[in-house]
């Protein structure tokens, strides 16, 4: 009842195991790493975007129906 897990999760960052206060990581360092990452972008998916907006294409502006009506 009260024994470990027979394959414990390990740190994703170390691999060293996983200790419950800082699931999925094994420290507070191992989690700060993460967050660096996560911050810096290193966890970014590739996009094949364009660099602007093309002509014709709408803007992010206002609706005209949210302009002002004198």
């Amino acid at each position: 009842m009260g024994q470990p897990p027979a394959n414990p999760p390990k740190c994703p960052i170390c691999t060293k195991p996983a200790a419950d206060r800082y699931r999925p990581f094994c420290s507070k360092r191992c989690a700060d790493v993460d967050l660096a990452r996560w911050l810096g972008g290193n966890y970014r998916i590739p996009t094949e975007e364009t660099g602007g907006i093309e002509e014709g294409e709408a803007g992010l502006g206002a609706p005209e129906s949210w302009e002002k009506q004198d």
